[in-house]
């Protein structure tokens, strides 16, 4: 028969350990919030050959994996130490565990194979949280990579969850330094050497300016002429720039390149068709 006197007594022996172990749980989820980042940052730190942006967002990557592991830990661990203090016997839940885990584990193996997939990953540095990358199929800005899934969002603003296990392929749009590749048409009756001196100045002048220079590792130029088509000619034009600015730098590079086209009377080609019907009055007559 359960009394007062029963209660506090078990309260006694068994209440005050149950609340000792809550404080050193949340004293120990709390700590993990405080010594995983600078314990990461300083490791981080020695990657050679990253930029302090790509060094800080693979620190956030791996601090966000490492403290969500170490949260579950610290759970499922309180959490059986509160049932062991409690009276309830672990040793038969953790074998019945164990049989059911053999039981599921032809069907876990989708997710042990992402959960290694994802380790690799995160040991690799294929890409992190703030990137663009394609992953999977698909392309966009890297919101969460955990050791199961990989979190993307595109231009449309679509997520897409990406098993790691999933992933053959996965395309960086942002490690290291970005490129900007263009292709700009001029008509066939351009001076092609005027095209391309108008071009590198536009370039220069891009990379000069203050807004920019910044965020550009090189100027645009005139690489070569890339294509001989229907309508036009094609010159391509590359230059290097900082990670997630091959956009911006493409769009305004051509909006700079279509006014000093129009001002040095570059003409940009049109699709158009020449008509050709039989003999001309010219070789019938002889006469124009």
């Amino acid at each position: 028969m359960i009394t007062w006197n029963s209660i506090t007594e078990w309260l006694v022996q068994h209440g005050i350990k149950i609340l000792i172990i809550l404080v050193i749980g949340i004293i120990l989820w709390f700590l993990i919030q405080r010594l995983i980042p600078p314990l990461i940052n300083r490791t981080v730190e020695k990657t050679k050959g990253e930029s302090k942006k790509g060094l800080e967002k693979r620190t956030n990557t791996l601090v966000g994996v490492l403290i969500g592991i170490s949260r579950v830990i610290i759970i499922v661990v309180v959490l059986l130490m509160i049932l062991n203090e409690a009276g309830v016997p672990i040793g038969p839940m953790l074998a019945g565990f164990g049989i059911a885990g053999v039981a599921v584990g032809f069907g876990a193996q989708y997710l042990i194979r992402d959960l290694i997939a994802g380790i690799f990953i995160l040991w690799e540095n294929q890409y992190r949280v703030g990137d663009v990358a394609m992953v999977g199929g698909v392309a966009g800005l890297v919101e969460d990579v955990t050791l199961r899934k990989t979190v993307l969002r595109d231009l449309d603003g679509i997520v897409h969850h990406v098993p790691n296990g999933e992933i053959r392929v996965a395309s960086n749009y942002s490690r290291h330094f970005s490129r900007v590749n263009l292709n700009v048409s001029v008509s066939y009756g351009t001076d092609l050497d005027h095209a391309i001196s108008v071009i590198n100045r536009v370039g220069e002048e891009l990379a000069a300016d203050e807004n920019w220079r910044d965020r550009l590792i090189t100027p645009p130029i005139a690489l070569r002429v890339d294509k001989l088509g229907d309508s036009g000619i094609d010159i391509k034009i590359t230059c290097d720039v900082k990670p997630l600015e091959q956009w911006s730098a493409t769009g305004e590079l051509r909006l700079r390149l279509k006014k000093a086209f129009d001002a040095e009377g570059i003409e940009i080609p049109w699709p158009h068709t020449k008509l050709y019907f039989g003999n001309s009055m010219e070789d019938v007559t002889g006469q124009k």
